[in-house]
């Protein structure tokens, strides 16, 4: 009511993001496929994720949907889906080339990461999988083939494997991977129904038995073996892992693994180097305080997102939740603890009625600041504002970052000509699409049609930064677990310095894509930019001019 009597008062300042639906013009055609509708088990109500990485080598991100099954027939969908990119400056345009691809991946599929795990120079893919787990690499001629077997990540026939992430977690160059396990769930013999606010709903995730998230070492060749007892990762109680993040959260060079559990305390494994100088990792998610919200309650995280909320050069960690919960935004203080700062910042309360899924801090504006924005969507079919206080199909929840560092987040009812209209979102990828300087999005729906969403910001005002490390013999060229900062001046002479992490895992089950993005306040001249590679070396270039077409900073040697 006070907002009603009083609206110039409590009235947020209109917005400068502008965002716009070209699913229609994009040729992008492909409905992810996770069961049917509605949904009848847990199985069904998780969707999958998505990819975007350059994998022809011609300098644009190509779209990958591995897509899923059904309860009827769990082992084999309609198919995982390719997409070359052939964007251009204004024009957002996808073709399909899956036929020509030789991909025949038909399992039901959830997570996938993109790296070059035989370090050949070509993007591979990983796609985790309800059953065995399917490593397709790219030959580089257009084509992939499944070399699973022979790289032993095909995991347990009995697995249900959700976020994955290929990093380099032992620093010898190469691209290592990590899965995160669900649960154990047999299709044939689907669990009794449970309640929820009194309602009778499908059952899951508590009741059915957790699984053990896995580490493969990768011996720069595309071999694996699989680690998890001797790294330590077998040491932490079975959880229900649904995402992954893997970087230097704690402030020591060594990377670290965060997953995000369902229902469960969420895990840090702090990575370490044992005697042999194999790693090692140790389990601190409840003594660093990112296992629970700041109550000491466990949530359902799904998806997560890593930026530098509070400008003190740490990663902060932001994770979406189940509804009749809020989002939670953990602040790294000093790399040993994380400070749930949710309410200080406005990103709770507004997430309440939601269940969240991807999420990412953007750079939507080109302010010099990243906005917020996820995708939502509730996994009981028959959930309504009067059941459950939330109803199924949900709009996205786009939050902007307005003022200085210590400024909240903001909730937007609209973004431009993009409506937030609702729907069953799980996942969504960002980059720069068609090269024009603004962040675009692909998001998918569970068994809805993938909508493509171009950014409308100043071009003139941001960099678009890549990486490629070119030594001999090394997978991960795109840099993945650097942190790439940007330092400018604006009109006024105000410093302005901001970070991007190229971290392993991503939004939602999906890939991060391979590039960072900044935007800079009008009048800012030029831009220097700092990259510290995963092994910790450092690569600086100056004098860059916002604007400029695409920034790949390498190193060789």
């Amino acid at each position: 009511m006070i907002s009603l009597i009083f609206p110039m008062l409590f009235s947020p300042p209109p917005t400068s993001i502008r965002l716009e639906d070209v699913t229609a013009s994009s040729g992008l055609e492909a409905t992810m496929t996770s069961g049917g509708t509605p949904s009848r088990a847990i199985l069904e109500v998780k969707g999958g994720g998505l990819a975007l990485v350059d994998l022809d080598g011609d300098g644009d991100l190509d779209l990958f949907l591995p897509n899923g099954a059904t309860l009827e027939s769990p082992r084999k969908g309609p198919g995982a889906r390719l997409f070359r990119n052939d964007s251009v400056p204004g024009s957002i345009r996808f073709t399909d080339v899956t036929a020509a691809s030789g991909i025949r991946h038909a399992g039901w599929s959830f997570g996938t990461a993109a790296g070059d795990v035989d370090a050949d120079g070509h993007e591979d893919l990983f796609v985790s999988c309800f059953g065995p787990n399917v490593l397709l690499r790219n030959r580089g001629d257009g084509t992939f083939e499944d070399i699973t077997a022979r790289a032993g990540v095909a995991g347990g026939d009995d697995e249900w494997s959700t976020g994955c992430a290929l990093a380099d977690v032992d620093l010898d160059g190469d691209l290592d991977l990590f899965v995160a396990n669900y649960l154990a769930f047999d299709p044939a013999a689907l669990p009794p129904p449970a309640r929820f606010k009194g309602i009778e709903v499908l059952a899951g995730p508590k009741g059915l038995a957790p699984q053990r998230d896995r580490l493969y070492l990768n011996d720069g060749a595309g071999r694996f073996t699989d680690v998890t007892g001797p790294s330590g990762i077998a040491a932490a109680k079975p959880a229900y892992g649904l995402n992954v993040a893997v970087l230097d959260l704690v402030g020591d060079a060594r990377p670290d693994i965060l997953v995000g559990n369902d229902s469960e305390p969420n895990h840090l494994f702090r990575g370490e180097v044992a005697p042999d100088g194999s790693p090692r990792f140790t389990e601190i998610g409840v003594r660093s305080g990112i296992a629970t919200n700041g109550e000491g309650l466990a949530q359902a995280t799904m998806g997560l997102a890593i930026g530098d909320v509070d400008g003190n050069g740490r990663p902060d960690v932001f994770s979406t939740n189940f509804s009749s919960d809020t989002n939670t935004l953990h602040l790294n203080a000093d790399g040993a603890y994380f400070d749930d700062r949710t309410a200080r910042y406005g990103v709770g309360a507004p997430s309440r009625r939601l269940c969240g899924w991807a999420a990412a801090f953007l750079d939507l504006d080109h302010d010099g600041d990243e906005d917020l924005l996820m995708v939502n969507g509730h996994v009981y079919p028959n959930a309504t504002r009067d059941s459950m206080d939330s109803e199924y199909a949900q709009p996205p929840l786009l939050m902007e970052r307005t003022g200085e560092k210590g400024g909240k987040f903001l909730v937007r009812e609209s973004a431009g000509p993009w409506t937030l209209e609702p729907h069953r979102d799980r996942t969504a990828v960002f980059a720069d699409l068609d090269r024009d300087g603004a962040v675009d999005a692909v998001i998918g729906e569970l068994n809805g049609p993938l909508r493509v969403i171009r950014g409308l910001a100043d071009p003139a005002r941001s960099l678009v930064v890549g990486l490629r490390d070119g030594r001999p013999g090394v997978g991960n060229a795109r840099g993945i677990g650097a942190v790439i900062t940007a330092r400018s001046r604006d009109a006024a002479g105000v410093e302005l310095v901001q970070r991007r992490w190229l971290w392993g895992g991503g939004p939602f089950q999906s890939t991060l894509s391979p590039e960072a993005h900044f935007g800079f306040p009008p009048g800012t001249s030029t831009v220097d930019l700092e990259v510290r590679w995963p092994d910790g070396t450092v690569t600086r270039r100056e004098g860059i001019a916002p604007g400029t077409p695409r920034v790949v900073i390498g190193r060789t040697g």
